[in-house]
């Protein structure tokens, strides 16, 4: 049956008392920031980490008797996986659950503590879809699409039905795109609810493939790229999905891997609220103002929190580099006793803080009798930045920023 309203509310009763009803909170500090009354959906707190438990857990639900015996089997790069696992489990059904190779540790030790049997396969999503497909034909388990199904779709759109009613007035809802099946769900549930609300679905730019579907008018195959918005690098749109974009998506953008790491750290700063990648990817659109919303009372879904604690570091450390408020600068002073007493006191005197130092005398065509010091700073921001900078000029220090 195809993914309606009604489909979607039979999905709601189905699930209904199995799953977290997550909560749906309005930040001040997102509003001001972003123009936008913002109110974030938090699927990150879902059992097993993100939103894919709604739409895994109606598929299972729906399952025959015959299908249940032989057991199923998924491909995913992480969440997919874990919900499949985790509700399969629940229901006494052998699960089998096909990773990429590079999919984070985080996601592989989590799938197999719920139950799976886990067998690593592919460079990416696409590569574990095609042998999993093969593998559940070979041993008669029955495929569990984490997108491009009718039923995946509906449990996804519950989501939907939540927002209007923990919304009030709500003008908006911002949604990230992988395959198509959480936006294509949730725009049912809320344009057939409400077809005055709009709907902007984000996709991480190293892979658009939602978008150059809607610009072709039917799904095509990208380029694999890699990108920390894991659970979103999907290589071609679903059959099923996109027909749901072009009815009820308003608008489609992407954002780069620096925004995305910004809204992850940002996300965690102001809202302590730890997103992977693909959860974040809604939110860095408005923080990037790269829709059209102006003003609205918009939700914008934070649907994944399965990250990877290196990953996290990085995206840390990246996303402060980003807002300024780590810099390297490099500064060349004379090499005689009390030089870096003497530059220390300068930094210490405009606040910053030093993080980590490499000083150098055979390199960056240093002369005899001079020196090189490589400052990896904490600081304030741009404004803060330019102050450090005028302040070492003024005590005749050469110096420069490097990118």
């Amino acid at each position: 049956m195809p993914v309606t309203l009604d489909t979607i509310r039979a999905a709601r009763e189905r699930i209904r008392g199995h799953l977290y009803l997550s909560p749906a909170p309005h930040s001040a500090a997102l509003s001001e920031m972003t123009g936008q009354q913002v109110f974030l959906k938090l699927d990150n707190l879902q059992r097993t980490g993100a939103f894919k438990e709604r739409g895994a857990l109606n598929k299972i639900l729906t399952l025959t008797p015959d299908e249940r015996s032989r057991g199923v089997i998924a491909a995913s790069a992480g969440n997919h996986a874990q919900a499949v696992a985790f509700h399969a489990s629940q229901n006494g059904i052998r699960a089998r659950i096909v990773m990429p190779l590079m999919t984070p540790l985080v996601k592989v030790a989590a799938t197999s503590s719920y139950g799976a049997d886990v067998v690593l396969h592919g460079a990416d999503y696409d590569e574990a879809c095609a042998e999993a497909i093969r593998q559940g034909a070979a041993d008669g388990l029955t495929f569990l699409h984490p997108f491009d199904d009718d039923e995946v779709i509906a449990g996804q759109g519950t989501i939907g039905l939540e927002l209007l009613e923990q919304v009030p007035d709500l003008e908006a809802v911002v949604v990230p795109i992988g395959g198509g099946g959480l936006i294509g769900g949730v725009a049912c549930a809320i344009k057939e609810s409400n077809p005055n609300i709009r709907i902007v679905g984000v996709q991480t730019e190293r892979l658009p493939s939602m978008l150059r579907a809607r610009e072709a008018g039917h799904p095509v195959t990208i380029p694999a790229e890699a990108t920390i918005a894991d659970g979103i690098a999907v290589r071609r749109a679903g059959e099923k999905t996109l027909p749901l974009v072009e009815k009820f998506v308003n608008e489609l953008v992407t954002v780069d891997e620096e925004e995305i790491a910004s809204a992850i750290l940002v996300l965690l700063e102001r809202e302590k609220t730890l997103a992977e990648g693909a959860g974040a990817a809604a939110l860095a659109a408005l923080l990037q103002k790269k829709t059209s919303l102006n003003g609205h009372r918009t939700a914008v879904l934070v649907c994944g929190g399965n990250i990877d604690v290196t990953l996290l570091s990085k995206i840390i450390e990246r996303g402060l580099v980003k807002d300024g408020r780590w810099i390297r600068i490099r500064i060349h002073l004379t090499d005689r006793p009390g030089s870096l007493h003497n530059l220390t006191r300068i930094i210490a005197d405009q606040r910053a803080n030093i993080v980590q130092t490499a000083y150098d005398r055979a390199y960056y065509g240093v002369s005899l009798g001079d020196t090189v010091i490589d400052f990896t700073l904490e600081t304030r921001g741009a404004a803060h930045i330019r102050e450090i900078a005028a302040a070492l000029t003024e005590a005749g220090y050469r110096h420069e920023r490097i990118e």
